[in-house]
Protein backbone atom coordinates (compact mmCIF):
# COMPACT_ATOMS: atom_id res chain seq x y z
CA UNK A 1 0.00 0.00 0.00
CA UNK A 2 2.87 2.30 -0.85
CA UNK A 3 2.30 5.96 -1.65
CA UNK A 4 2.73 6.72 -5.35
CA UNK A 5 2.78 9.91 -7.36
CA UNK A 6 3.51 11.37 -10.81
CA UNK A 7 5.80 13.98 -12.34
CA UNK A 8 4.74 17.62 -12.04
CA UNK A 9 1.64 18.93 -10.31
CA UNK A 10 1.34 21.42 -7.46
CA UNK A 11 0.45 21.65 -3.81
CA UNK A 12 -2.09 24.37 -3.12
CA UNK A 13 -3.52 26.14 -0.09
CA UNK A 14 -6.43 23.77 -0.47
CA UNK A 15 -9.00 25.14 2.00
CA UNK A 16 -10.35 21.69 2.82
CA UNK A 17 -10.22 22.35 6.55
CA UNK A 18 -13.31 24.56 6.20
CA UNK A 19 -15.66 21.62 5.59
CA UNK A 20 -13.93 18.26 5.96
CA UNK A 21 -14.75 17.68 9.64
CA UNK A 22 -18.46 18.42 9.41
CA UNK A 23 -20.88 15.50 8.80
CA UNK A 24 -22.95 15.58 5.63
CA UNK A 25 -26.16 17.56 6.13
CA UNK A 26 -29.39 16.60 4.33
CA UNK A 27 -31.19 19.58 2.82
CA UNK A 28 -34.52 19.66 0.98
CA UNK A 29 -35.46 22.53 -1.34
CA UNK A 30 -38.65 24.57 -1.14
CA UNK A 31 -38.56 26.21 -4.55
CA UNK A 32 -39.08 24.89 -8.07
CA UNK A 33 -36.79 22.11 -9.31
CA UNK A 34 -35.27 22.56 -12.79
CA UNK A 35 -33.97 19.56 -14.75
CA UNK A 36 -31.93 20.29 -17.91
CA UNK A 37 -32.32 17.45 -20.40
CA UNK A 38 -28.59 17.49 -21.11
CA UNK A 39 -26.73 16.72 -17.87
CA UNK A 40 -24.42 14.21 -19.50
CA UNK A 41 -22.17 13.57 -22.49
CA UNK A 42 -24.28 12.47 -25.45
CA UNK A 43 -27.73 13.26 -26.78
CA UNK A 44 -30.17 15.16 -24.53
CA UNK A 45 -32.83 13.08 -22.81
CA UNK A 46 -36.38 13.09 -24.17
CA UNK A 47 -39.27 14.24 -21.91
CA UNK A 48 -41.83 11.60 -20.94
CA UNK A 49 -44.03 13.99 -18.95
CA UNK A 50 -46.19 16.92 -20.04
CA UNK A 51 -47.07 20.29 -18.50
CA UNK A 52 -49.64 19.74 -15.74
CA UNK A 53 -48.60 16.13 -14.97
CA UNK A 54 -48.24 15.07 -11.34
CA UNK A 55 -44.71 13.84 -10.56
CA UNK A 56 -43.39 11.78 -7.63
CA UNK A 57 -39.91 11.50 -6.11
CA UNK A 58 -38.02 8.83 -8.03
CA UNK A 59 -40.21 9.08 -11.12
CA UNK A 60 -38.51 9.18 -14.52
CA UNK A 61 -39.32 12.45 -16.25
CA UNK A 62 -37.04 12.09 -19.30
CA UNK A 63 -35.59 9.06 -21.06
CA UNK A 64 -32.15 8.60 -22.50
CA UNK A 65 -32.23 9.30 -26.23
CA UNK A 66 -29.94 6.99 -28.18
CA UNK A 67 -27.00 4.81 -27.18
CA UNK A 68 -25.04 7.54 -25.37
CA UNK A 69 -27.58 9.33 -23.21
CA UNK A 70 -29.07 9.07 -19.70
CA UNK A 71 -32.45 9.16 -17.99
CA UNK A 72 -33.49 12.10 -15.81
CA UNK A 73 -35.41 11.35 -12.59
CA UNK A 74 -37.27 13.78 -10.34
CA UNK A 75 -36.02 14.43 -6.79
CA UNK A 76 -39.20 16.25 -5.75
CA UNK A 77 -42.93 15.70 -6.01
CA UNK A 78 -45.28 18.23 -7.55
CA UNK A 79 -46.61 19.35 -10.93
CA UNK A 80 -44.77 19.87 -14.19
CA UNK A 81 -44.87 23.64 -14.50
CA UNK A 82 -43.07 24.06 -17.82
CA UNK A 83 -40.84 22.42 -20.40
CA UNK A 84 -38.74 25.27 -21.72
CA UNK A 85 -35.27 26.67 -22.33
CA UNK A 86 -33.45 27.52 -19.10
CA UNK A 87 -29.97 28.85 -18.32
CA UNK A 88 -27.46 26.24 -17.11
CA UNK A 89 -24.14 26.22 -15.25
CA UNK A 90 -22.21 26.40 -18.53
CA UNK A 91 -23.90 29.68 -19.43
CA UNK A 92 -25.81 28.03 -22.29
CA UNK A 93 -29.57 27.61 -22.61
CA UNK A 94 -30.94 24.07 -22.48
CA UNK A 95 -34.42 22.59 -22.75
CA UNK A 96 -35.45 21.79 -19.18
CA UNK A 97 -38.33 20.33 -17.21
CA UNK A 98 -39.52 22.65 -14.44
CA UNK A 99 -41.39 21.05 -11.53
CA UNK A 100 -43.38 23.08 -9.05
CA UNK A 101 -42.23 21.56 -5.77
CA UNK A 102 -45.19 20.75 -3.47
CA UNK A 103 -42.88 20.15 -0.47
CA UNK A 104 -44.46 16.74 0.25
CA UNK A 105 -41.64 14.65 -1.31
CA UNK A 106 -44.11 11.87 -2.08
CA UNK A 107 -42.25 8.73 -3.13
CA UNK A 108 -42.82 6.69 -6.28
CA UNK A 109 -43.79 3.05 -5.77
CA UNK A 110 -40.88 0.66 -5.24
CA UNK A 111 -38.35 3.36 -4.35
CA UNK A 112 -35.83 1.92 -1.88
CA UNK A 113 -36.76 -1.71 -2.42
CA UNK A 114 -33.81 -3.96 -1.47
CA UNK A 115 -32.20 -6.31 -4.01
CA UNK A 116 -29.62 -9.06 -3.52
CA UNK A 117 -26.97 -8.00 -6.01
CA UNK A 118 -25.04 -11.28 -5.59
CA UNK A 119 -27.67 -13.18 -7.59
CA UNK A 120 -28.10 -10.65 -10.39
CA UNK A 121 -26.84 -11.28 -13.92
CA UNK A 122 -24.56 -8.83 -15.73
CA UNK A 123 -27.46 -7.74 -17.92
CA UNK A 124 -29.64 -7.01 -14.88
CA UNK A 125 -26.90 -5.01 -13.16
CA UNK A 126 -26.30 -2.87 -16.25
CA UNK A 127 -30.03 -2.33 -16.73
CA UNK A 128 -30.55 -1.19 -13.14
CA UNK A 129 -27.64 1.24 -13.49
CA UNK A 130 -29.17 2.60 -16.69
CA UNK A 131 -32.60 2.88 -15.04
CA UNK A 132 -31.05 4.91 -12.20
CA UNK A 133 -29.80 7.58 -14.63
CA UNK A 134 -26.24 7.44 -13.27
CA UNK A 135 -23.45 9.36 -15.03
CA UNK A 136 -19.80 10.04 -14.20
CA UNK A 137 -19.93 12.24 -11.10
CA UNK A 138 -16.31 13.32 -11.12
CA UNK A 139 -17.22 15.95 -13.70
CA UNK A 140 -17.33 14.15 -17.07
CA UNK A 141 -20.99 13.14 -17.02
CA UNK A 142 -20.43 10.14 -19.28
CA UNK A 143 -23.39 7.70 -18.92
CA UNK A 144 -22.21 4.99 -16.51
CA UNK A 145 -24.07 2.09 -18.11
CA UNK A 146 -22.27 2.85 -21.40
CA UNK A 147 -18.85 2.98 -19.74
CA UNK A 148 -19.59 -0.37 -18.10
CA UNK A 149 -20.35 -2.04 -21.45
CA UNK A 150 -16.99 -2.46 -23.23
CA UNK A 151 -16.58 -4.75 -26.23
CA UNK A 152 -15.00 -7.44 -24.04
CA UNK A 153 -15.64 -7.80 -20.31
CA UNK A 154 -12.64 -10.11 -19.92
CA UNK A 155 -10.26 -7.42 -21.24
CA UNK A 156 -10.80 -5.22 -18.18
CA UNK A 157 -7.97 -5.72 -15.66
CA UNK A 158 -8.59 -2.85 -13.23
CA UNK A 159 -11.72 -1.22 -11.85
CA UNK A 160 -10.44 1.91 -10.11
CA UNK A 161 -12.42 3.93 -7.58
CA UNK A 162 -11.07 7.48 -7.62
CA UNK A 163 -11.16 8.88 -4.08
CA UNK A 164 -8.29 11.34 -4.45
CA UNK A 165 -10.44 14.51 -4.60
CA UNK A 166 -7.47 16.77 -5.28
CA UNK A 167 -9.38 19.93 -6.22
CA UNK A 168 -8.96 22.61 -3.51
CA UNK A 169 -11.85 23.13 -1.06
CA UNK A 170 -13.71 19.94 -2.12
CA UNK A 171 -14.32 17.38 0.65
CA UNK A 172 -17.54 15.65 -0.45
CA UNK A 173 -15.80 12.39 -1.43
CA UNK A 174 -13.78 12.40 1.79
CA UNK A 175 -16.98 12.62 3.84
CA UNK A 176 -18.66 9.92 1.74
CA UNK A 177 -15.77 7.51 2.26
CA UNK A 178 -15.98 8.10 6.00
CA UNK A 179 -19.76 7.91 6.29
CA UNK A 180 -20.73 5.51 3.49
CA UNK A 181 -17.60 3.37 3.19
CA UNK A 182 -19.40 0.03 3.30
CA UNK A 183 -21.77 0.95 0.49
CA UNK A 184 -18.87 2.22 -1.61
CA UNK A 185 -16.99 -1.07 -1.15
CA UNK A 186 -20.17 -3.00 -1.96
CA UNK A 187 -20.65 -0.81 -5.02
CA UNK A 188 -17.17 -1.84 -6.18
CA UNK A 189 -18.09 -5.48 -5.59
CA UNK A 190 -21.10 -4.98 -7.88
CA UNK A 191 -18.82 -3.57 -10.59
CA UNK A 192 -16.36 -6.46 -10.21
CA UNK A 193 -19.20 -8.88 -10.92
CA UNK A 194 -19.22 -7.43 -14.45
CA UNK A 195 -15.51 -8.02 -15.04
CA UNK A 196 -14.30 -11.43 -13.90
CA UNK A 197 -10.61 -10.75 -14.62
CA UNK A 198 -10.44 -7.35 -12.92
CA UNK A 199 -8.87 -6.22 -9.67
CA UNK A 200 -10.51 -3.47 -7.64
CA UNK A 201 -8.41 -0.53 -6.46
CA UNK A 202 -9.69 2.25 -4.21
CA UNK A 203 -7.30 5.21 -4.58
CA UNK A 204 -7.08 7.66 -1.67
CA UNK A 205 -4.62 10.48 -0.92
CA UNK A 206 -2.44 10.05 2.14
CA UNK A 207 -3.89 12.93 4.21
CA UNK A 208 -7.41 11.42 4.39
CA UNK A 209 -6.58 9.54 7.60
CA UNK A 210 -10.12 8.75 8.74
CA UNK A 211 -11.26 7.60 5.29
CA UNK A 212 -8.18 5.36 5.07
CA UNK A 213 -8.97 3.84 8.47
CA UNK A 214 -12.59 3.12 7.51
CA UNK A 215 -11.79 1.64 4.10
CA UNK A 216 -8.79 -0.38 5.36
CA UNK A 217 -11.06 -2.22 7.79
CA UNK A 218 -13.67 -2.83 5.11
CA UNK A 219 -11.31 -4.34 2.51
CA UNK A 220 -9.50 -6.67 4.91
CA UNK A 221 -9.72 -10.21 3.57
CA UNK A 222 -11.02 -9.11 0.17
CA UNK A 223 -9.09 -11.05 -2.45
CA UNK A 224 -9.91 -8.71 -5.35
CA UNK A 225 -9.95 -5.29 -3.66
CA UNK A 226 -7.03 -3.22 -2.36
CA UNK A 227 -6.62 0.29 -1.00
CA UNK A 228 -3.95 2.31 -2.83
CA UNK A 229 -2.50 5.40 -1.14
CA UNK A 230 -1.12 8.22 -3.28
CA UNK A 231 0.62 11.52 -2.61
CA UNK A 232 -1.64 14.48 -1.92
CA UNK A 233 -1.14 16.94 -4.76
CA UNK A 234 -3.03 18.41 -7.67
CA UNK A 235 -4.14 17.10 -10.24
CA UNK A 236 -3.89 13.59 -8.81
CA UNK A 237 -7.61 13.10 -9.50
CA UNK A 238 -7.22 13.42 -13.27
CA UNK A 239 -8.18 10.12 -14.87
CA UNK A 240 -4.88 9.66 -16.69
CA UNK A 241 -2.86 10.33 -13.52
CA UNK A 242 -4.92 7.90 -11.45
CA UNK A 243 -4.41 5.17 -14.03
CA UNK A 244 -0.70 5.91 -14.25
CA UNK A 245 -0.03 5.69 -10.50
CA UNK A 246 -2.13 2.54 -10.05
CA UNK A 247 -1.07 0.54 -13.11
CA UNK A 248 2.04 2.24 -14.53
CA UNK A 249 0.23 2.52 -17.85
CA UNK A 250 0.05 5.77 -19.81
CA UNK A 251 -2.99 7.02 -21.70
CA UNK A 252 -2.97 9.65 -24.46
CA UNK A 253 -5.76 11.97 -25.57
CA UNK A 254 -6.64 9.63 -28.43
CA UNK A 255 -7.34 6.76 -26.01
CA UNK A 256 -9.95 5.89 -23.42
CA UNK A 257 -9.26 3.84 -20.25
CA UNK A 258 -10.73 0.60 -21.64
CA UNK A 259 -8.03 0.68 -24.34
CA UNK A 260 -5.50 -0.14 -21.61
CA UNK A 261 -7.73 -2.47 -19.60
CA UNK A 262 -9.06 0.04 -17.06
CA UNK A 263 -12.36 1.49 -15.90
CA UNK A 264 -12.29 4.49 -13.55
CA UNK A 265 -15.18 5.75 -11.45
CA UNK A 266 -15.49 8.56 -8.94
CA UNK A 267 -16.38 7.61 -5.33
CA UNK A 268 -19.91 9.00 -5.55
CA UNK A 269 -20.53 7.23 -8.86
CA UNK A 270 -19.73 3.90 -7.18
CA UNK A 271 -22.03 4.78 -4.28
CA UNK A 272 -24.76 5.67 -6.80
CA UNK A 273 -24.25 2.26 -8.45
CA UNK A 274 -24.82 0.54 -5.10
CA UNK A 275 -27.95 2.55 -4.42
CA UNK A 276 -29.31 2.03 -7.92
CA UNK A 277 -28.69 -1.72 -7.98
CA UNK A 278 -29.07 -2.83 -4.34
CA UNK A 279 -31.58 -0.24 -3.08
CA UNK A 280 -33.68 0.58 -6.17
CA UNK A 281 -32.80 4.25 -5.66
CA UNK A 282 -32.21 6.33 -8.80
CA UNK A 283 -29.66 9.14 -8.92
CA UNK A 284 -31.68 12.11 -7.71
CA UNK A 285 -29.47 13.60 -4.96
CA UNK A 286 -25.76 14.17 -4.60
CA UNK A 287 -23.31 15.51 -2.03
CA UNK A 288 -22.07 19.02 -2.82
CA UNK A 289 -19.30 20.86 -0.97
CA UNK A 290 -20.40 24.44 -0.28
CA UNK A 291 -17.29 26.30 0.83
CA UNK A 292 -14.96 29.27 0.45
CA UNK A 293 -14.27 32.41 2.45
CA UNK A 294 -17.53 33.91 1.22
CA UNK A 295 -19.77 31.30 2.90
CA UNK A 296 -21.04 31.66 6.46
CA UNK A 297 -21.20 27.93 7.20
CA UNK A 298 -19.00 25.84 4.86
CA UNK A 299 -20.19 22.23 4.81
CA UNK A 300 -21.09 19.22 2.69
CA UNK A 301 -24.76 18.82 1.87
CA UNK A 302 -26.85 16.07 0.31
CA UNK A 303 -28.93 18.14 -2.08
CA UNK A 304 -31.65 17.34 -4.60
CA UNK A 305 -30.65 17.61 -8.24
CA UNK A 306 -32.57 20.54 -9.71
CA UNK A 307 -32.14 22.84 -6.69
CA UNK A 308 -30.97 26.34 -7.61
CA UNK A 309 -27.57 27.58 -6.44
CA UNK A 310 -29.36 30.54 -4.90
CA UNK A 311 -31.47 28.29 -2.68
CA UNK A 312 -28.50 26.04 -1.94
CA UNK A 313 -26.59 29.03 -0.56
CA UNK A 314 -29.59 30.01 1.59
CA UNK A 315 -29.91 26.46 2.92
CA UNK A 316 -26.38 26.61 4.36
CA UNK A 317 -26.81 29.98 6.03
CA UNK A 318 -26.06 32.36 3.19
CA UNK A 319 -23.03 34.35 2.10
CA UNK A 320 -20.74 36.63 4.06
CA UNK A 321 -21.37 40.17 2.91
CA UNK A 322 -21.33 40.55 -0.87
CA UNK A 323 -18.94 38.00 -2.41
CA UNK A 324 -17.28 38.83 -5.73
CA UNK A 325 -16.90 35.34 -7.16
CA UNK A 326 -19.23 32.33 -7.34
CA UNK A 327 -17.91 29.09 -8.82
CA UNK A 328 -19.70 25.86 -9.73
CA UNK A 329 -16.99 23.38 -8.77
CA UNK A 330 -13.59 24.14 -7.31
CA UNK A 331 -11.29 27.12 -7.94
CA UNK A 332 -8.96 25.29 -10.33
CA UNK A 333 -11.38 23.77 -12.84
CA UNK A 334 -14.76 25.15 -11.85
CA UNK A 335 -17.06 27.38 -13.90
CA UNK A 336 -17.73 30.96 -12.86
CA UNK A 337 -21.41 31.61 -12.16
CA UNK A 338 -22.89 34.93 -13.23
CA UNK A 339 -26.41 33.87 -12.28
CA UNK A 340 -27.37 31.89 -9.14
CA UNK A 341 -30.82 30.91 -10.40
CA UNK A 342 -29.28 28.04 -12.41
CA UNK A 343 -29.85 24.49 -11.12
CA UNK A 344 -27.47 22.03 -9.51
CA UNK A 345 -27.04 19.22 -12.05
CA UNK A 346 -25.66 15.69 -11.84
CA UNK A 347 -22.05 16.74 -12.44
CA UNK A 348 -21.90 19.61 -9.91
CA UNK A 349 -19.71 18.50 -6.99
CA UNK A 350 -19.12 21.86 -5.32
CA UNK A 351 -20.23 25.46 -4.96
CA UNK A 352 -17.31 27.69 -3.99
CA UNK A 353 -17.85 31.30 -2.96
CA UNK A 354 -15.04 33.84 -2.59
CA UNK A 355 -15.10 37.26 -0.96
CA UNK A 356 -12.66 38.60 -3.55
CA UNK A 357 -12.40 37.77 -7.23
CA UNK A 358 -8.82 36.73 -7.87
CA UNK A 359 -9.58 35.50 -11.38
CA UNK A 360 -8.48 37.90 -14.05
CA UNK A 361 -7.99 40.84 -11.72
CA UNK A 362 -4.42 41.41 -12.89
CA UNK A 363 -3.57 42.13 -16.54
CA UNK A 364 -1.30 39.53 -18.11
CA UNK A 365 2.27 40.64 -18.78
CA UNK A 366 4.83 39.19 -21.23
CA UNK A 367 6.28 35.75 -20.51
CA UNK A 368 9.57 35.98 -18.59
CA UNK A 369 10.57 32.42 -19.56
CA UNK A 370 10.95 31.34 -15.94
CA UNK A 371 9.99 27.76 -16.75
CA UNK A 372 7.61 27.31 -13.82
CA UNK A 373 4.79 26.19 -16.12
CA UNK A 374 7.02 23.47 -17.56
CA UNK A 375 8.06 22.15 -14.15
CA UNK A 376 4.48 21.70 -12.90
CA UNK A 377 2.82 20.36 -16.07
CA UNK A 378 1.74 16.76 -15.29
CA UNK A 379 1.70 15.95 -18.99
CA UNK A 380 5.32 16.94 -19.62
CA UNK A 381 4.25 19.71 -22.02
CA UNK A 382 5.82 23.13 -22.62
CA UNK A 383 3.00 25.63 -21.93
CA UNK A 384 5.15 28.67 -22.75
CA UNK A 385 5.44 27.35 -26.32
CA UNK A 386 1.80 26.25 -26.59
CA UNK A 387 0.49 29.67 -25.56
CA UNK A 388 2.04 31.25 -28.67
CA UNK A 389 -0.02 28.95 -30.87
CA UNK A 390 -3.14 29.26 -28.73
CA UNK A 391 -3.07 33.07 -28.81
CA UNK A 392 -2.62 33.00 -32.58
CA UNK A 393 -5.34 30.32 -33.02
CA UNK A 394 -2.67 28.27 -34.83
CA UNK A 395 -4.21 24.79 -34.65
CA UNK A 396 -1.54 22.91 -36.59
CA UNK A 397 1.29 24.23 -34.39
CA UNK A 398 -0.70 23.54 -31.23
CA UNK A 399 -1.31 19.93 -32.29
CA UNK A 400 2.30 19.44 -33.44
CA UNK A 401 3.58 20.46 -29.98
CA UNK A 402 1.22 17.98 -28.27
CA UNK A 403 -1.32 20.56 -27.14
CA UNK A 404 -4.12 18.00 -27.34
CA UNK A 405 -2.45 16.11 -24.48
CA UNK A 406 -3.26 18.99 -22.10
CA UNK A 407 -5.57 17.77 -19.32
CA UNK A 408 -6.77 21.31 -18.58
CA UNK A 409 -5.75 21.09 -14.92
CA UNK A 410 -4.69 24.75 -14.68
CA UNK A 411 -1.36 24.13 -12.90
CA UNK A 412 0.45 26.30 -15.43
CA UNK A 413 -1.91 29.25 -14.91
CA UNK A 414 -1.66 28.85 -11.14
CA UNK A 415 2.13 29.28 -11.03
CA UNK A 416 2.56 31.81 -13.86
CA UNK A 417 4.06 35.07 -12.47
CA UNK A 418 2.93 36.86 -15.64
CA UNK A 419 -0.71 36.01 -14.84
CA UNK A 420 -1.22 34.56 -18.32
CA UNK A 421 -4.54 32.67 -18.77
CA UNK A 422 -2.70 29.64 -20.13
CA UNK A 423 -5.21 26.90 -19.31
CA UNK A 424 -8.17 28.99 -20.48
CA UNK A 425 -6.55 29.59 -23.87
CA UNK A 426 -5.57 25.93 -24.23
CA UNK A 427 -9.10 24.83 -23.32
CA UNK A 428 -10.67 27.12 -25.93
CA UNK A 429 -8.39 25.92 -28.72
CA UNK A 430 -8.74 22.24 -27.76
CA UNK A 431 -12.54 22.57 -27.86
CA UNK A 432 -12.35 24.22 -31.29
CA UNK A 433 -10.12 21.43 -32.64
CA UNK A 434 -12.35 18.71 -31.18
CA UNK A 435 -15.46 20.34 -32.66
CA UNK A 436 -13.85 20.39 -36.09
CA UNK A 437 -12.90 16.71 -35.76
CA UNK A 438 -16.47 15.77 -34.83
CA UNK A 439 -17.87 17.64 -37.85
CA UNK A 440 -15.47 15.82 -40.16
Amino acid sequence: MGKKTFRGGIRTDDGKVLSKNKPIAVLFPKGDAVYPLSQHIGLPARPVVAVGDKVLVGQRIAEGNGVVSAHVVSAVSGKVKAIEERLTVSGAMCESIVIENDGAFELAEGLGKKRDYTVLSKEEIRQYIKDAGIVGLGGTGFPTHVKLTPKRDDAIEYVIVNGTECEPYLTADDRLMREEGKKIVDGLKILLRLFENAKGRIVVTEEKKEAIRVLSDLVKGESRIELQLVKAKYPQGAERKVIQVVTGRKMTSSMIPVDIGCIVHNVETVLAVYRGVAESFPFIRRVVTVSGDGVKEPQNVLVCIGTSFEELLELVGGAKGEPELYVAGGPMRGTRLTELSVPVTKTVSAFTVFAKNKRGTVSASPCIRCGRCVSVCPGGLVPRTLIKYAEADHKEGFIKHNGMECCECGCCSYVCPAEKPLMQKFKQLRRSILDERRKR
